[in-house]
C-alpha cells in the first residue's frame, strides 16, 4: 500500500495517533514492533501557529519511527494551512487531518468530529491543507455525528476530490464516543464504492491478531490502525504481524513483556526529565495492560503500582505482581 509517495508494505497495520500515549518512546517500541506507520499525538493548530513551546515538543520525530505522520485539528482552514507549513518543516512523512476527535472541548469547539456537522467547512480546511504542503495529507474521520446523520459514504468521495492520499474512518459516530461496539460494514461500504482509488483504513476494536486478519478479509480495507488495543500492550503490533504472514502468535518468557513495560518506563522518565512525573505519564499504560490481568487477589497490589513514585519502588512492584501470574 502506498499513501502519495510513501510504501507501507501490504496489508499494514498501523498505530493511531492518540493525546498523551503515542509519544516517542512508545511510537518507536510499536514501529519495532511491527507497526507499519506510526502518528504523533494530535496537535492544536492554533497552538502551532502561536508558537506554544509544549506544542511544539509533540511534533519532534526521530529517524527510529519512520515513517511517522503528524496528526493537526483546528477548525479554521487558515490557521490549519500556517500550522500544517510549520508541522512540514518539522519533518514528518505525511500530514494527518483530525475530524474524529469526539472530546467536547475539540468536537464542541468546530473541531475534530464537530466539522462532520459542517461539511463544506470541512471540505475547505481539508483542501487548504493539501495545497498549503507538499507531502502527502491523509484524514482520520467517523462515521457521522450520530446515527441519524451517518454521511461517511458521501463524504469519502468528496475527501477524495480534495486530494487527500488515504482515508482512515472509525467505525463508531461522535455521539458513540468510544461506547458500544464498532461498526465497520460503512467502513466496507466505502471500500467497496468503485469511485474511490485512495487507500482506506479501517479503525475500531482491533486488539489482537485474530481481530485484525478478520477485518481485512470482512471489509477489505487496504490497512488496520490500531489505538486504545495497543495501550499497555505494544506488542500486539507483533501478533497481528505474525498472523498476517500465517505464523503462530508469538510467545515470550511473562518476564518479556514486563521488560517492554519497564523500557518504557524509563525512556519516559528520560524524556520527560522528571521520575514521577514519568511514571504518572505511565499509569495509563499500566492500569490497563492485559498482561497484569488474571492474577488472584490483585487489587490491592494494582493500587499500589499505580500510586507508586519512584522507579525502584514501581519496579519492585511490578517484579512481584509477574512472579503470581498464573502460568
Amino acid at each position: 500500500m502506498r499513501i502519495g509517495t510513501i510504501d507501507v508494505g501490504e496489508r499494514p497495520v498501523v498505530l493511531a495517533p492518540m493525546e498523551d500515549v503515542t509519544d516517542h518512546p512508545f511510537r518507536r517500541m510499536c514501529h519495532r514492533m511491527g507497526a507499519a506507520l506510526v502518528y504523533s499525538e494530535f496537535v492544536n493548530a492554533d497552538a502551532i501557529v502561536r508558537d506554544i513551546p509544549s506544542t511544539m515538543r509533540k511534533m519532534e520525530l526521530y529517524e527510529d519511527e519512520r515513517p511517522v505522520a503528524i496528526q493537526i485539528y483546528g477548525r479554521d482552514a487558515e490557521t490549519m494551512a500556517e500550522a500544517a507549513r510549520i508541522a512540514a518543516d518539522a519533518g514528518p512523512d505525511l500530514i494527518d487531518i483530525n475530524f474524529g476527535c469526539p472530546v467536547k472541548k475539540v468536537a464542541g469547539k468546530g473541531a475534530g468530529s464537530g466539522l462532520l456537522r459542517d461539511v463544506p467547512r470541512l471540505l475547505e480546511i481539508t483542501r487548504a491543507v493539501v495545497q498549503a504542503v507538499s507531502l502527502p495529507v491523509t484524514v482520520k474521520t467517523r462515521l457521522g455525528w450520530d446515527k441519524n446523520d451517518l454521511i461517511i459514504t458521501d463524504l469519502a468521495p468528496k475527501l477524495q476530490d480534495s486530494g487527500i492520499a488515504a482515508l482512515t474512518i472509525h467505525g463508531r459516530t461522535r455521539s458513540q464516543m468510544y461506547k458500544g461496539d464498532a461498526d465497520w460494514s460503512l467502513i466496507r461500504a466505502v471500500k467497496a464504492d468503485p469511485r474511490i482509488t485512495i487507500p482506506i483504513i479501517g479503525n475500531g476494536d482491533v486488539t489482537d491478531g485474530e481481530t485484525a486478519h478478520r477485518r481485512f478479509e470482512e471489509s477489505g480495507v487496504d490497512a488496520v490502525m490500531v489505538g486504545r488495543g495497543a495501550i499497555g500492550q505494544p506488542w500486539v503490533f507483533e501478533e497481528i504481524r505474525a498472523m498476517r504472514h500465517g505464523e503462530p502468535k508469538p510467545q515470550h518468557p511473562k518476564e518479556w513483556y514486563l521488560d517492554c513495560l519497564k523500557q518504557l518506563t524509563e525512556e519516559n522518565i528520560e524524556r520527560i526529565g522528571d521520575e514521577l512525573r514519568g511514571i504518572i505519564h505511565m499509569r495509563r499504560h499500566l492500569a490497563i495492560t492485559p498482561l497484569l490481568k488474571g492474577i488472584p487477589d490483585f487489587k490491592q497490589q494494582r493500587v499500589a503500582i499505580l500510586r507508586a513514585q519512584t522507579k525502584s519502588d514501581l519496579f519492585a512492584l511490578l517484579d512481584d505482581a509477574i512472579t503470581r501470574i498464573p502460568d
